[in-house]
């Protein structure tokens, strides 16, 4: 299992903790928020929704760190929920005509690869890769940018001023992204290289 410098949370094999929990329910929540953005009339609730249960991604990782509830399963659950929460906010947003097309593909397109390959190591080579800093601060950049241009599309208040920094945090969030993936992938050849020795 390859671990960046700088890591050191030791992991259990707890399945019911609070933090599991958590990322549980942001899971369970996410076709709530599907269901409400889709639909023109509570659009505007199911963007607020996909906001809270995207932007409480810190709140079960912290909570295990806190309280000492790191587990290997919630290693798992937790980046598992952020993303299947993303995609399927990005998914709705497009459906719905708030969100361009293009732009949810780059962010699905690498995520999935990410998720792919992720999966089959786990289960081929018993691998797995630590989030990165820099994965996080794109996360976050990324749904701050989600959440932003489709307020703007959608014509809420302040349309123009969102749309702006929405684009410009997109921008940067996008780069970044791509960044730790390229970054994730020489964790995982140094991962490969180590387990074959």
């Amino acid at each position: 299992m390859s671990q960046p410098s700088g890591a050191s949370n030791e992991a259990s094999s707890a399945i019911a903790t609070v933090p599991n929990a958590l990322s549980v329910a942001r899971i369970l929540l996410t076709p709530a928020f599907v269901w409400l953005i889709v639909d023109r009339d509570t659009t505007f609730i199911g963007l607020l929704l996909f906001g809270v249960v995207v932007s409480t991604d810190w709140l079960d990782g912290y909570v295990a760190r806190r309280t000492g509830r790191v587990s290997e399963v919630g290693k798992m659950l937790d980046p598992t929920a952020d993303r299947l929460a993303i995609a399927a906010g990005l998914v709705a947003l497009v459906v719905r005509g708030a969100f361009p097309l293009w732009a949810a593909l780059l962010i699905l397109v690498r995520d999935l690869a990410v998720v792919v390959v992720g999966v089959l190591l786990l289960v081929t080579r018993k691998v797995r890769i630590e989030v990165r800093f820099v994965g996080k601060v794109a996360t976050f950049s990324l749904v701050v940018a989600i959440g932003l241009i489709a307020w703007g599309n959608l014509g809420y208040p302040f349309p123009s001023a969102a749309g702006a920094v929405g684009w410009v945090m997109y921008a940067v969030g996008i780069v970044e992204y791509y960044v730790a993936a390229v970054l994730y992938a020489g964790d995982l050849r140094r991962a490969l290289e180590s387990g074959s020795t």
